[in-house]
């Protein structure tokens, strides 16, 4: 490496896109404070919630989380009593407890909420093209 350290950095993908994630989570937790949840098990519950249901590796893929660790916040989210799973051979099919379906309107109001924080810094139309553009180089590297 030819470049000082600082200019090394701030030109790496991964350690930018480090750096957003932290950034991001602060500001996604300061947001889903309210809910006493963190914003992966609200989006868990959201998921949930669309998708009543759904199997643990259904609810991986469209978080893009390993299988393993959805199952334990799946089990996190149970002891809870704001899910439920019914397991079908060698699936578990989860559901929202009575719990958890009270929950969603807190829970879409902390993600409203999120998108709020974030928009009133980069703007409205350039956060919502970041998203996008981020989600789409995600699909590039992925393959």
């Amino acid at each position: 490496m030819n470049k000082p350290i600082n200019q090394a950095l701030s030109e790496c993908l991964f350690f930018t896109v480090k750096k957003l994630d932290r950034i991001m989570d602060k500001i996604a937790e300061e947001a889903f404070k309210p809910t006493g949840l963190s914003p992966t098990y609200g989006f868990i519950i959201l998921a949930v919630n669309e998708n009543p249901g759904i199997g643990q590796k259904e609810l991986a893929d469209l978080l893009h989380t390993a299988p393993s660790t959805i199952a334990r916040f799946v089990d996190k989210l149970e002891n809870k009593n704001l899910l439920r799973s019914e397991h079908s051979g060698r699936s578990a099919l989860t559901y929202l407890t009575d719990n958890g379906a009270e929950m969603v309107e807190q829970v879409n109001k902390a993600w409203d909420n999120l998108h709020k924080l974030y928009g009133a810094i980069l703007g409205e139309n350039e956060s919502d093209a970041l998203s996008l553009h981020i989600g789409q180089i995600g699909d590039q590297l992925k393959r």
